[in-house]
Order: C-alpha cells, then sequence, then structure tokens
C-alpha cells in the first residue's frame, strides 16, 4: 500500500515538474501570467513557472507569410475585378500581441481583406495593372499602421492576382491590339519618309553626275540577270555609248 502511494505522490511530482518547466526556442516568447496577471515576456531558454500558479501563451516572432483571400474589388472607374495577395508580418512585441488583441493572426488577417477592397476601390484599373508596386507600398502602410498597436510589423504586401471579368479582357486584347496596328502604321511611315528623304538625295547626286545614273542602271541589270533566269530585254540608252564613240571619233585617222 505504502509503494502504491509513493509511486502515486512521484507521478504527481513529476507531473507538476514538467508543467513547471518550459524551454522556449531562439524565435519563440512567452508570455507569463500568475493568478491572470500578466508578468510580461520570458524566453528563450529554460523558464520555471510555478505551478497552477502561472499559464504561459507561446507566441512565434518568425515572419509569417499569410495569404489573402480573394476580394472582389470595385475599382474607381466602376471595374469589378478579384483579386488576392500576400502578407508578411512578424511579432515585435510579444506582450501586446496576448494583450492588446485576442487572436493577432486572425485580426491581421481581416485587417488586411478590408483594407485590400478599400485601398483598390480608390484606384482606376490602369493604375491597379500597371502601377503594382505603389499600390503595394499604400497597402503596407494603411495595415501596418493598424496592426502596429498590436505590437506586429507589416514588412512587405503583394498583390498576387488580378482577375478581370471575361467582357473586360476581350476590351483590354482589342485596345492592346490597336495600340500594336498603331505602333506599325507609325512606324511603317516613318521608314516612308527616311526612304524618301535618302531617294530625293539619291536624285540630287545623281542630277548633277550623269555617270552615276549609268552605273545605276548596269547594277541593275546585274541583280536582274542573278535573279531571274528569264530572258529579259532591256532598252540601252545612247549615253551609255556616248562616251566610246568619242572616244573613236577622237583617233587620228590612218
Amino acid at each position: 500500500m505504502i509503494s502504491v502511494t509513493a509511486a502515486v505522490v512521484l507521478f504527481l511530482a513529476i507531473l507538476l515538474l514538467s508543467s513547471a518547466i518550459k524551454v522556449l526556442r531562439e524565435y519563440e516568447r512567452g508570455v507569463v501570467f500568475r493568478l491572470g496577471r500578466a508578468v510580461g515576456a520570458k524566453g528563450p531558454g529554460l523558464i520555471i513557472l510555478i505551478p497552477i500558479v502561472d499559464k504561459m501563451v507561446r507566441v512565434q516572432l518568425r515572419t509569417v507569410a499569410m495569404d489573402v483571400p480573394p476580394q472582389d474589388v470595385i475599382t474607381k472607374d466602376n471595374v469589378t475585378v478579384k483579386v488576392n495577395a500576400v502578407i508578411y508580418f512578424r511579432v515585435l512585441d510579444a506582450n501586446r500581441a496576448v494583450l492588446e488583441v485576442e487572436n493577432y493572426l486572425y485580426a491581421t488577417s481581416q485587417i488586411a481583406q478590408t483594407t485590400l477592397r478599400s485601398t483598390l476601390g480608390e484606384s482606376d484599373l490602369d493604375e491597379l495593372l500597371s502601377n503594382r508596386e505603389k499600390i503595394n507600398q499604400e497597402l503596407q502602410a494603411v495595415i501596418d499602421r493598424h496592426t502596429e498597436p498590436w505590437g506586429i510589423k507589416v514588412s512587405t504586401v503583394e498583390v498576387k492576382n488580378v482577375d478581370l471579368p471575361q467582357e473586360m479582357q476581350r476590351a483590354i486584347a482589342r485596345q492592346a491590339e490597336a495600340e500594336r496596328e498603331r505602333r506599325a502604321k507609325v512606324i511603317n511611315a516613318e521608314g516612308e519618309l527616311q526612304a524618301s528623304q535618302k531617294l530625293a538625295e539619291a536624285a540630287s547626286v545623281i542630277a548633277t553626275q550623269p555617270l552615276a545614273m549609268q552605273l545605276r542602271y548596269l547594277q541593275t541589270l546585274a541583280e536582274i540577270a542573278t535573279e531571274n533566269n528569264s530572258t529579259t530585254v532591256f532598252p540601252i540608252p545612247i549615253d551609255l555609248f556616248e562616251p566610246i564613240i568619242r572616244a573613236r571619233l577622237a583617233q587620228p585617222k590612218a
């Protein structure tokens, strides 16, 4: 009988000792409550609690990556889009994270969702699609301002996907196609202008140098003969033979 009682007492002692000794990792802190009153954050390392009297709440100080569920957002120009994001934050003050809010993870998620809808609702669709970096900074500043009293620092907010309605996707595709066609026409017009300027310069040179026209004519004949196997008949201007005729006439008669 005595041995059974001793075993029970030993078991209870071990149980109390295990509940009194806690080991916290480097990235953990323990907020200790003594008879319901907070006595501060402890850790890391070995923590000794008074059994039954002390209660401890573990808080992690590592950065948390939290997905913000897709939210229906009406932009400033009345376009309905579905947007989701990811938020990175960490606990800086374990005491406030436990004392100032019931569940800081849930609270941060909710404030991120409401901020996403309200902030993006103040932007046009074009700004939402093209100026993503500015919007991310605005979201980070607003959410961090709300979570600061809870001892939480929001470091980064990134908008991940912006899902557009089908009709809006088709409209954007038509707009992009029209823009590409406009650029192609502008580039073609610029090329025609440059070509006409070069042709005008070439015409000016040929007008002052008649032999240049003859050389160009011969070059064209050579190109056609190379590229086309068919027989092509060209009238040869008499001007090509003028230097030969002059040379012949200039020779002394025998």
